[in-house]
């Protein structure tokens, strides 16, 4: 990379050579160069079919600028002539216009032929004599290309940008060898991250099938019986989560009072909780004014949600607090705590049921004591947990790799695509 010397002004601090110009200026001569889906009183649910041209709706596209298959529905190669006014092919940026998703990009992949957006979505179809599309698209999906979309659209409760909005979008354009250096680099960024999400995948279907091998059959077991929870072996019991330990409901030092906010112990609320076994750190921490107002939640404790979002699971890196959201387990000398946050976790959606279907769904702390877990002796859970473990690591390693990918990613965009640090043609 070689060190820029000149800068012009026109949008933010630009290399002196490069150009300035809106997307309308980019697009293939075509008056559907910049289209958006049909609106939705002409596409309806039920004309959906098994298989045929993909219907691309927000849901397609991912936060991180991929392409999510697996939310794919179709429509017959009929309904597709009748509006392909909203055709989309492969190459063509994806944008999706309005409310929560707004801003969200990606490019509609090559192994479909043809494709048709939903109302909520725009493609934008590049001149590649004009633009490299893969640099255009990295624009859009950085952090100047989101706030221009934000800054364009209509509408404060839901945020919409129109057709002629989307058009009129500045870029700043680099020498067309350039652009391709560019977006040859980030792409090169996302196959990497590409590949640790593929790991990850790999790791957690890994994961997956020894949680129930282990949590069900054990360790060499030859002998089972059924019990209330299902078949287990027959050397273990079926315990209630009271009789395992201790249960803390948490508590929230009143928010009114400054002095139990600040630095000091852990505050901890379900959306703390991440892909990783422990939390760390959270959004919020209590002093020790403030902890004299609450219970404090020791070490190595089971934190489990049980209003709401049920069933979501961490552990205590620390002495913490949480809000009342979570009950916490305290395990006695029966019971490892790791195993009882794997097995917690492998009956996630038992304990859902528990909570009935409500608006607001809830386990109390009596009813969550009374939940059945199988538990089988110390040293078998001990050996379920090495192994679990073991995976767990693996994980948190790669999970850790994909977020310094990220981080690299993000920087590069932001120098790159402003010519902060320039690349060798």
């Amino acid at each position: 990379m070689k060190k820029q010397r000149e800068f012009k002004q026109e949008i933010g601090r630009i290399p002196k050579e490069w150009e300035v110009v809106t997307l309308d200026e980019l697009v293939k001569e075509d008056k559907f160069a910049i289209v958006d889906g049909p609106f939705g009183t002409q596409l309806h649910s039920n004309e959906y079919v098994d298989s045929g041209v993909p219907l691309i709706r927000v849901n397609n596209i991912n936060k991180d600028g991929s392409f999510n298959f697996n939310e794919l529905v179709y429509i017959s190669e009929i309904k597709f002539e009748k509006l392909k006014r909203s055709a989309v092919y492969p190459g063509d940026i994806l944008l999706a216009k309005t409310g929560a998703t707004i801003g969200k990009v990606s490019i509609f992949p090559k192994e479909f032929e043809k494709g048709l957006i939903a109302s909520s979505c725009a493609k934008i179809s590049i001149n590649k004599n004009k633009a490299y599309t893969i640099y255009v698209f990295y624009f859009l999906l950085s952090e100047f290309g989101y706030k221009q979309i934000l800054a364009l659209s209509t509408g404060a409760t839901r945020p919409t940008i129109n057709l002629n909005p989307i058009s009129k979008i500045t870029i700043p354009l680099p020498p067309l060898p350039e652009q391709k250096k560019i977006a040859e680099i980030l792409s090169t960024l996302d196959t990497a991250i590409e590949k640790v999400d593929e790991a990850i995948a790999k790791t957690e279907r890994i994961k997956k099938g020894l949680m129930q091998e282990l949590l069900t059959k054990g360790i060499g077991h030859k002998e089972f019986k059924n019990t209330e929870i299902g078949w287990i072996p027959k050397e273990w019991e079926v315990v209630k989560v009271g009789k395992i330990g201790n249960v803390i409901t948490g508590t929230t030092p009143s928010t009114k009072v400054k002095e139990y906010w600040g630095e000091g112990y852990l505050f901890v609320t379900p959306t703390d909780f991440s892909n990783n076994k422990y939390v760390y750190k959270t959004e919020r921490s209590v002093t020790q004014r403030g902890v004299e107002k609450a219970r404090i939640i020791p070490k190595d404790s089971v934190m489990v949600t049980c209003i709401a979002s049920i069933g979501e699971i961490a552990m205590s890196s620390e002495e913490c607090i949480t809000n009342q959201q979570i009950n916490s387990i305290v395990c006695g000398e029966k019971a490892n705590p790791h195993y009882v946050y794997y097995v917690m976790k492998f009956r996630k959606n038992v304990l859902k049921k528990w909570a009935g279907i409500t608006t607001s769904p809830i386990v109390k702390k009596s009813l969550f004591e009374e939940f059945p877990l199988p538990l089988p002796p110390l040293s078998e859970q001990h050996k379920i947990v090495e192994i679990l473990s073991t995976v767990d690591k693996r994980l948190e390693l790669l999970r850790n790799k994909k977020e310094k990918l990220t981080r690299i990613k993000k920087g590069l965009m932001n120098d790159l695509l402003t010519g902060k640090k320039r690349v060798k043609v």
